[in-house]
Protein backbone atom coordinates (compact mmCIF):
# COMPACT_ATOMS: atom_id res chain seq x y z
CA UNK A 1 0.00 0.00 0.00
CA UNK A 2 2.88 2.42 0.12
CA UNK A 3 3.39 2.06 -2.98
CA UNK A 4 0.63 3.73 -4.31
CA UNK A 5 0.83 6.74 -2.61
CA UNK A 6 4.32 7.27 -3.75
CA UNK A 7 3.51 6.56 -7.63
CA UNK A 8 0.64 9.34 -6.66
CA UNK A 9 3.38 11.98 -5.36
CA UNK A 10 5.10 11.22 -8.41
CA UNK A 11 2.41 12.30 -10.78
CA UNK A 12 1.83 15.23 -9.53
CA UNK A 13 5.43 16.08 -9.12
CA UNK A 14 5.49 15.84 -12.79
CA UNK A 15 2.12 17.32 -13.75
CA UNK A 16 3.72 20.67 -11.65
CA UNK A 17 6.53 20.70 -13.65
CA UNK A 18 4.96 20.49 -17.08
CA UNK A 19 3.58 24.17 -17.85
CA UNK A 20 3.70 23.59 -21.96
CA UNK A 21 0.31 21.09 -21.42
CA UNK A 22 -1.31 24.48 -19.88
CA UNK A 23 -0.45 26.26 -22.55
CA UNK A 24 -1.80 23.82 -25.28
CA UNK A 25 -5.38 23.61 -23.47
CA UNK A 26 -7.91 24.13 -26.23
CA UNK A 27 -9.70 27.86 -26.02
CA UNK A 28 -13.10 28.39 -26.34
CA UNK A 29 -13.85 29.91 -29.33
CA UNK A 30 -10.69 29.08 -31.22
CA UNK A 31 -10.15 26.18 -33.74
CA UNK A 32 -6.47 24.79 -33.56
CA UNK A 33 -5.99 25.28 -37.23
CA UNK A 34 -6.54 28.86 -36.00
CA UNK A 35 -3.82 28.87 -33.11
CA UNK A 36 -1.14 27.11 -35.37
CA UNK A 37 -1.63 29.60 -38.08
CA UNK A 38 -1.08 32.44 -35.84
CA UNK A 39 1.93 30.80 -33.96
CA UNK A 40 5.62 32.00 -35.26
CA UNK A 41 7.53 29.59 -37.75
CA UNK A 42 7.02 25.95 -35.59
CA UNK A 43 11.30 25.81 -36.48
CA UNK A 44 12.46 28.31 -34.28
CA UNK A 45 11.20 26.00 -30.93
CA UNK A 46 11.23 22.90 -32.70
CA UNK A 47 14.87 23.59 -33.59
CA UNK A 48 15.85 24.06 -30.56
CA UNK A 49 14.24 21.15 -29.23
CA UNK A 50 15.97 18.91 -32.16
CA UNK A 51 19.76 20.50 -31.13
CA UNK A 52 19.34 19.54 -27.38
CA UNK A 53 18.54 16.13 -28.23
CA UNK A 54 22.13 16.18 -29.22
CA UNK A 55 24.13 17.72 -25.85
CA UNK A 56 26.79 15.59 -25.50
CA UNK A 57 27.73 14.28 -28.53
CA UNK A 58 31.75 14.65 -29.73
CA UNK A 59 32.94 17.41 -31.92
CA UNK A 60 34.14 16.14 -35.33
CA UNK A 61 36.19 18.23 -37.50
CA UNK A 62 33.88 17.53 -40.78
CA UNK A 63 30.97 15.48 -39.10
CA UNK A 64 27.77 16.01 -39.57
CA UNK A 65 25.46 13.16 -38.02
CA UNK A 66 24.97 12.04 -34.60
CA UNK A 67 27.03 8.49 -35.06
CA UNK A 68 30.34 10.08 -36.13
CA UNK A 69 29.88 13.51 -34.23
CA UNK A 70 29.51 17.28 -35.61
CA UNK A 71 31.70 20.14 -36.76
CA UNK A 72 29.93 23.14 -35.52
CA UNK A 73 28.03 23.79 -38.98
CA UNK A 74 27.50 20.25 -39.64
CA UNK A 75 25.95 20.17 -36.28
CA UNK A 76 23.66 23.13 -37.32
CA UNK A 77 23.51 21.60 -40.82
CA UNK A 78 22.18 18.29 -39.24
CA UNK A 79 19.47 19.73 -36.85
CA UNK A 80 18.42 21.85 -39.59
CA UNK A 81 17.91 18.89 -41.75
CA UNK A 82 15.25 17.65 -39.33
CA UNK A 83 13.06 20.70 -39.60
CA UNK A 84 13.67 20.11 -43.63
CA UNK A 85 15.90 23.12 -44.30
CA UNK A 86 18.79 22.50 -46.63
CA UNK A 87 21.94 24.13 -45.18
CA UNK A 88 25.54 24.10 -46.38
CA UNK A 89 28.58 22.47 -44.45
CA UNK A 90 30.31 25.56 -43.82
CA UNK A 91 29.76 28.42 -41.56
CA UNK A 92 30.78 31.09 -43.93
CA UNK A 93 28.47 30.22 -46.08
CA UNK A 94 25.64 29.45 -43.77
CA UNK A 95 26.08 33.13 -42.59
CA UNK A 96 25.29 34.58 -46.06
CA UNK A 97 21.55 32.68 -45.68
CA UNK A 98 18.43 34.06 -44.40
CA UNK A 99 18.83 37.88 -42.93
CA UNK A 100 20.73 39.79 -40.35
CA UNK A 101 19.47 40.28 -36.68
CA UNK A 102 20.92 42.17 -34.09
CA UNK A 103 22.02 40.73 -30.73
CA UNK A 104 19.17 42.45 -28.50
CA UNK A 105 16.91 40.57 -31.17
CA UNK A 106 17.43 36.95 -30.98
CA UNK A 107 15.11 34.77 -31.56
CA UNK A 108 15.70 30.86 -30.36
CA UNK A 109 16.20 29.00 -33.61
CA UNK A 110 18.71 32.21 -34.85
CA UNK A 111 22.30 30.93 -35.88
CA UNK A 112 25.32 32.88 -33.99
CA UNK A 113 28.39 33.04 -35.90
CA UNK A 114 31.78 34.24 -34.49
CA UNK A 115 35.70 34.15 -35.09
CA UNK A 116 35.51 35.33 -38.57
CA UNK A 117 32.77 33.42 -39.14
CA UNK A 118 34.93 30.12 -38.61
CA UNK A 119 32.31 29.21 -35.51
CA UNK A 120 28.83 29.12 -35.29
CA UNK A 121 25.80 27.71 -33.19
CA UNK A 122 21.83 27.79 -32.74
CA UNK A 123 20.53 30.74 -29.94
CA UNK A 124 18.42 28.98 -28.21
CA UNK A 125 17.09 31.94 -25.50
CA UNK A 126 18.22 33.34 -22.33
CA UNK A 127 21.77 34.76 -24.08
CA UNK A 128 22.59 30.81 -24.74
CA UNK A 129 23.45 29.00 -27.76
CA UNK A 130 23.99 25.35 -28.09
CA UNK A 131 26.62 24.15 -30.40
CA UNK A 132 29.85 21.95 -31.15
CA UNK A 133 32.97 23.68 -30.38
CA UNK A 134 36.02 21.88 -30.93
CA UNK A 135 38.44 19.08 -30.95
CA UNK A 136 38.13 17.28 -27.39
CA UNK A 137 34.68 18.92 -26.67
CA UNK A 138 30.80 17.72 -27.18
CA UNK A 139 27.70 19.41 -28.43
CA UNK A 140 26.86 21.93 -25.30
CA UNK A 141 25.95 24.87 -24.16
CA UNK A 142 27.47 27.94 -23.91
CA UNK A 143 26.42 32.06 -23.24
CA UNK A 144 26.93 34.63 -25.27
CA UNK A 145 28.53 36.96 -22.82
CA UNK A 146 31.32 34.22 -22.17
CA UNK A 147 34.59 35.77 -22.94
CA UNK A 148 35.48 33.88 -25.74
CA UNK A 149 32.33 34.26 -27.72
CA UNK A 150 31.60 38.07 -26.84
CA UNK A 151 35.00 39.32 -28.22
CA UNK A 152 35.20 37.29 -31.67
CA UNK A 153 30.84 37.42 -32.00
CA UNK A 154 30.53 38.19 -35.62
CA UNK A 155 26.96 38.52 -36.21
CA UNK A 156 23.73 36.57 -36.51
CA UNK A 157 21.44 35.12 -39.17
CA UNK A 158 17.58 34.29 -38.95
CA UNK A 159 16.53 31.74 -41.36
Amino acid sequence: RAIAPAVESQSEIVASEAPEVAEEDPVEGVEPEEVRSAAPPARYGGVVGIAMGYLGTPYRWGGSSPSTGFDCSGFIMYVYAQIGVSLPHNAAAQYGLGSPVSKDALEPGDLVFFDGLGHNGIYIGGGQFIHSPHTGDVVKISGLGDSWYASTYVGARRL
